[in-house]
This record gives structure tokens, C-alpha cells and sequence, in this order.
């Protein structure tokens, strides 16, 4: 067999196995890895699966693009909560997970060699199906606080851009998009006849008092925008596979073909839970939410004490925060030491792009309060031991002391 090289060596390999793996060889690791939530469906999502059982036709294929019940409840909650309504111009396809509708749109939109502008740190798994799809990602840096730079972005669009993507509530940062900015990024894309790819799959995820603006809800967008949504996050839908995106209606022919290849159509099960989940009475967000949101504030108030050590950008979204770690250490391997040494995980920031400077990624979403101020605590005791220790190595080479020598010393009882 001869030894030919495929475009998925290009592809960088899924960090949370990587991870996974290191987690499993420290038995009693607490994970601040992984973004998913702890909660699970709210009843009304297990209520409706003896209906789907009910029905033999249902273990057929359906639509390619999704179940008419479904794609009707999902019509009502884009107008109600997103502000976007569903009409001739725009449709609602079902995905399995928004994962596959980034991937759909992707292939529906480029032909090999097209670029993708992608803001940094990025989505991993956006900057891998754009790879795979043979299209090159263009890196635009955002501000210190993550904030998009639409000048940047503009700058950035030659002839062969298609999209311009956004995440807001943002993965791996928190960073929420005002309305404002995003209307920028919107505006440039239509004035450059380029597509606005807006991930909103932390939708219901912001804190306070911040307001989470779609996209595809500004006038005149529908021709250019497309939205992504899950209910991976907010519905504890994880393993369930349910997401959904609105495109433009000239978009339709070329996303079904993607899908039909991919998926043939969404997995009826799962739709028939996320018809029932949707139907989930206000309190259940509402509850899960808050409770989300009181470990973030534990979480926020162990990670301050890292000041000078760390920089901790604002995150009012998500369930992530997203640190710049002042070392010279590389982050893989702060974030194998942080594993072995004292049994607490995150995801480093290369995985995201972040490539000059250590960077860090802290999940809160999957764990309960006890839980959550166990492993931060771990966390930043790890971290001032590791970076502490690193400084200190620094400072003996640089005054040719031994570490026992009296500067060290006192660095030691300062952090």
C-alpha cells in the first residue's frame, strides 16, 4: 500500500479524548474540562417517546430536514426568544447536534481552496471542518477581552472569503457579542455579498443582566445569515444529538444534499424528545440556569485570587473562562502537570488557536457546587505551585543562586 497523505492529516486531533485519557490515568481527576452541562431533559422530553414508539412508521426515514412538529415548535421559539421569523425568504433544517449544521453550511457554501474568517480563540471543531472541507481558515485576533474587531474582519476578506463566523455566548472565552458589533460584522458581510455564520449554541447562557442578540433577527439579513442553535447546552441534550439551523431559502437544495449524504435525516427519536423538551415548562431553564450561575460566581471568586498570575478577561456567557496564565510553560504541558500533579483538568488554549502564550480553558457548566469549588480550589492551588515553581527556576538562572537563596524565599511566602 502506498503511503498517500489525506487532507485529515491537516486536521488537528479532538483534544477532550486527549484529555479524557489523561483524566482516566489519575483516578479522582475533577474535570473543568468538557463543555456540557450537569443536568439532564426535563420530563416532558422522556414523556413523549412512547408517542414516537407508538407509531411504527417512525422507524422509517423521515425528512431529511427535520419532523413537521418539530420544525413548527422550533418556528414559534425563533420568533418568541431569537426575534426571527420564518418565512419565504429563510428555513429551519434539523441537525444532528450544531456541530453537523456548521459542517452543512460549510460544504453548501465553498468549493476547495474558498476561506473562512474565523475570530481567535477560535471553535476548535469549526477550525477542523473547515480544514476537512479542503477550505483555509483566516485567523482574526480579538481584542484583550475577546471582543470582535470589525475593522480586523474587514481587513481580512479577500475574494475567496465566503463567511465570516461569530460564537455568541463565545466558546472558549464567555465573551458575549453586543448588538452593536454584531450588526457591524452583519453589515460588512452583506456589503461584501459574503455569509454571516452566527453559532448561538450558549443562547440561554448569559448573566448579568447581559441580553444575547441574534443575528439573523436584524432586517434584511436572511439572505446572508446563517444561525446555529443546540439543545446539547441548555436542554442537557448532550448525547441526543438535536441541533438546528436557519439558512437562507436559496441555501436549502445544497444543504439537503449535504445532509442526505451525511445523515439521510435527523434521528426521529431524538426529535421526538426535543419536541418534548421545548414544550418544558420556563422554570426549567430558568432554574438549571441559576444554579449555573451561582458556580460561575464561586468559580470567578476562587480564579481572582490568581491576579498576577493570571488574566482573567470578563465572561458574562457561556460556562467557560478563558485564562491567559503568565508562564513560559507550554500549555499542554501545564495542563498535563495540572492532571498528574494535582488532579484537576482543563483544556489548553493551542487547541484554540492560541498559539504565543500559555492559555487556558475552564469549564463550570457539568459540575454541582461542591464539586465546582473542590476542583477550582484545585486549580488554583495548582496553578500558583506550578507557575510559582517555574518563576522560581527563572529567577535562579537569572542570579545564579540556588533556590534556597533569601529572593526565593521570600517569592515563596508571597504567593
Amino acid at each position: 500500500m502506498k503511503n498517500f497523505t489525506s487532507r485529515m492529516e491537516a486536521v488537528q486531533s479532538p483534544i477532550i479524548p486527549v484529555v479524557g485519557e489523561l483524566i482516566k490515568n489519575s483516578p479522582g481527576t475533577i474535570s473543568l474540562g468538557q463543555g456540557v452541562v450537569s443536568y439532564s431533559p426535563p420530563p416532558e422530553a422522556i414523556e413523549l417517546l412512547p408517542q414516537f414508539l407508538a407509531e411504527p412508521t417512525n422507524h422509517l426515514y423521515k425528512a431529511v430536514e427535520g419532523i413537521p412538529p418539530l420544525l413548527t415548535v422550533l418556528a414559534a421559539k425563533l420568533q418568541s426568544f431569537n426575534g426571527i421569523e420564518i418565512n419565504d425568504e429563510n428555513r429551519i433544517v434539523v441537525t444532528a447536534g450544531s456541530n453537523m449544521g456548521f459542517m452543512n453550511a460549510i460544504l453548501a457554501i465553498t468549493s476547495v481552496g474558498d476561506e473562512i474568517i474565523l475570530n481567535t480563540p477560535y471553535y476548535f471543531n469549526h477550525e477542523m471542518a473547515i480544514i476537512m472541507a479542503g477550505c483555509r481558515p483566516v485567523l482574526v485576533e480579538t481584542d484583550e477581552n475577546y471582543q470582535l474587531r470589525a475593522d480586523a474582519i474587514a481587513q481580512a476578506i479577500t475574494p475567496k472569503t465566503r463567511a465570516v463566523v461569530t460564537i455568541s455566548p463565545n466558546n472558549p472565552t464567555g465573551a458575549v457579542y453586543s448588538k452593536s458589533l454584531l450588526e457591524q460584522v452583519n453589515q460588512i458581510c452583506r456589503d461584501r455579498g459574503i455569509y454571516h455564520i452566527s453559532d448561538e449554541a450558549y443562547e440561554y447562557f448569559t448573566y448579568n443582566g447581559v441580553k444575547h442578540t441574534s443575528p439573523g433577527a436584524f432586517p434584511g439579513s436572511s439572505e446572508y445569515t446563517i444561525s446555529l442553535y443546540s439543545l446539547s447546552k441548555a436542554y442537557g441534550f448532550a448525547s441526543w444529538r438535536i441541533g438546528y439551523m436557519v439558512i437562507p431559502k436559496h441555501l436549502l437544495v445544497a444543504v439537503k444534499k449535504v445532509q442526505d449524504t451525511n445523515l439521510i435525516c435527523p434521528p426521529v427519536v431524538s426529535q421526538y424528545a426535543a419536541l418534548g423538551a421545548l414544550q418544558a415548562k420556563q422554570e426549567y431553564l430558568s432554574k438549571n440556569i441559576e444554579a449555573i450561575a451561582q458556580v460561575r460566581e464561586l468559580v470567578l471568586e476562587s480564579l481572582n485570587r490568581l491576579e498576577g498570575l493570571c488574566t482573567i478577561a470578563p465572561a458574562d456567557g457561556a460556562f467557560y473562562f478563558f485564562l491567559k496564565v503568565n508562564t513560559q510553560i507550554d500549555s499542554f504541558e501545564l495542563v498535563k502537570r495540572l492532571i498528574q500533579e494535582h488532579q484537576v483538568a482543563v483544556i489548553p488554549g493551542t487547541t484554540f488557536g492560541m498559539n504565543h502564550g500559555c492559555y487556558l480553558r475552564v469549564a463550570y457548566g457539568a459540575l454541582q457546587k461542591e464539586t465546582a469549588k473542590e476542583g477550582i480550589e484545585r486549580l488554583v492551588r495548582g496553578l500558583k505551585k506550578i507557575v510559582s515553581t517555574s518563576f522560581l527556576c527563572v529567577l535562579c538562572a537569572l542570579c545564579g543562586s540556588f533556590p534556597s537563596c533569601a529572593l526565593a524565599h521570600l517569592y515563596t511566602k508571597l504567593v
